[in-house]
C-alpha cells in the first residue's frame, strides 16, 4: 500500500498524506457518555493524522468488552477484526506475520487481557510481536453488569458482585515481567500526555504496552476501588432503572435484555494543566472518586529493567497511578526480524512460490528411495 492517496479538497487541511482528519474518525460511540475510551479513540484519531499514517497501513485488533468495541470508533477506512474473547494476540500474531509491511494495533481490556486472555497477553510480549497493545483498563466487565475484573482490588465491594477477595493483577508489571519493549501508563483523561506516548508507541518497533486506566462511569463506582478511588458518598450520583422512553445516547441496554440504565450524560475528564516531572495530583471523577497521578520523576531512565520494577513497587505502595514510560528497550528485534522472511508478504506467496521446484522434488525423492 502507498503511504500517500490523492489529496483531499481545497478547503480541507490535510496532512503530508494527503488526508483530512475525517479520514482517520470511525463511527459514532455507543459507549456510555463520559466514557474514557471515546477519549482515547480520539488520540488514535490525531495521532494517525499528524505521523501521516495512511488508514489503509494499519491492522486493528480487539477481542470482547467495551473496550474492544473501541475499533469500531477510529480509522474506518482500517481492516480490522474482532476476536473471540483473550484471543486477540492470536489473530494479530497471525496477521502481521502474513504482511509485516502493516503497523498493527490491538484495543483490549482488563477482562480481555488480564483474565481469559493472560496466556496469550503473557506469550505476545515475550514474542515481540511488531504492534501497539492498548489495555483500556477500568477494573470491571461494563458489557455484563459491572462484574470484578482481574485489576479490580483486593477488598472493592460492589453493589451486585460483593467483595472482591483476591489481589489485583498490575497490568504493567505483567508485561515487565514478561519482556515486553515498550511500557507505559496513562489515564485517559491527560490528553496530551496519551498523544505523545501514543506517537512514541507507533515508532517502537516491537510489542509497545500501554495500560490506560480509563474509570467506569456507571459500575467501578463504589469506595475503595483499584488505583486509590476515594469517594464522596455526599456526591455520589447512582444509577437509575427506568423503562425505555425514547431512542436516546444516555440509555444503555442491560446485557440481559431485561432492563435499561439510566446512564446521565458526562464530559469526558480531561486535566486542566499539564503535569510536570514528578508532580502528584488528585483527579476528581464524576461520581465524587479521586485518584492519584504521578508523573514519573526528572531524570527517570525507562531503559534500565530493573528500576522500571521498582517505580512499579513503590506506586502499588503508594497507591499512585504512576504514568509515562515506564520501560523501553530499542535493541530487541522483533519477531518477524527473527523469522527469516521473504521480502514478499506471505498472503500474496503465489503457488508458484510456495511449491518447490520440479528438481529439488527429484533430489529429495532420490535421496528416499
Amino acid at each position: 500500500m502507498s503511504d500517500s492517496l490523492p489529496m483531499a479538497g481545497a478547503n480541507v487541511q490535510v496532512n503530508a498524506a494527503g488526508l483530512s482528519k475525517a479520514d482517520y474518525r470511525g463511527a459514532p460511540s455507543t459507549l456510555c457518555v463520559g466514557c474514557g475510551h471515546n477519549s482515547i479513540a480520539n488520540q488514535i484519531v490525531s495521532v494517525c493524522y499528524e505521523m501521516n499514517i495512511v488508514p489503509e497501513n494499519i491492522l486493528k485488533f480487539s477481542g470482547i468488552g467495551c473496550s474492544s468495541k473501541s475499533p469500531t470508533y477510529f480509522l474506518n477506512r482500517t481492516f480490522g477484526f474482532n476476536g473471540l474473547h483473550g484471543r486477540m494476540p492470536s489473530v494479530a500474531t497471525g496477521a502481521l506475520f502474513g504482511d509485516r509491511s502493516m503497523r498493527g494495533l490491538g484495543v483490549s481490556g482488563d477482562g480481555d487481557s488480564a483474565s481469559i486472555g493472560m496466556g496469550q497477553f503473557k506469550h505476545v510480549m515475550r514474542r515481540n510481536v511488531n504492534m501497539v497493545y492498548i489495555v483500556e483498563n477500568n477494573g470491571v466487565y461494563g458489557l455484563t453488569k459491572g462484574q470484578f475484573s482481574a485489576t479490580a482490588d483486593k477488598g472493592l465491594e460492589l453493589k451486585k458482585q460483593g467483595t472482591n477477595m483476591y489481589l489485583p493483577v498490575d497490568i504493567c508489571m505483567e508485561a515487565l515481567a514478561s519482556r515486553a519493549t515498550f511500557i507505559a501508563r496513562l489515564f485517559a483523561g491527560n490528553a496530551k500526555q496519551v498523544k505523545e506516548v501514543l506517537k512514541a508507541a507507533m515508532a517502537h518497533r516491537g510489542i509497545a504496552v500501554i495500560d490506560i486506566i480509563s474509570p467506569c462511569v456507571t459500575f467501578n463506582n463504589q469506595e475503595n476501588t483499584y488505583y486509590s478511588y476515594d469517594f464522596g458518598k455526599a456526591n455520589e450520583e447512582m444509577m437509575h432503572e427506568v423503562s425505555f422512553q425514547q431512542a436516546d445516547p444516555s440509555f444503555h441496554q442491560g446485557s440481559e435484555g431485561s432492563s435499561i440504565s439510566y446512564i446521565p450524560p458526562k464530559p469526558e475528564i480531561m486535566l486542566e494543566a499539564d503535569m510536570i516531572e514528578g508532580e502528584i495530583r488528585e483527579v476528581k471523577l464524576h461520581d465524587g472518586s479521586s485518584i492519584q497521578l504521578k508523573n514519573l520523576e526528572k531524570g527517570y531512565n525507562p531503559t534500565n529493567r530493573m528500576e522500571a520494577m521498582r517505580v512499579l513497587e513503590e506506586a502499588q505502595e503508594n497507591n499512585w497511578l504512576l504514568t509515562g514510560i515506564i520501560y523501553i528497550d530499542p535493541s530487541k528485534p522483533a519477531l518477524t526480524e527473527l523469522s527469516n522472511l521473504v521480502d514478499t508478504p506471505l498472503n500474496r506467496l503465489t503457488e508458484k512460490d510456495l511449491r518447490p521446484a520440479p528438481e529439488t522434488m527429484a533430489k529429495i525423492n532420490s535421496l528416499m528411495f
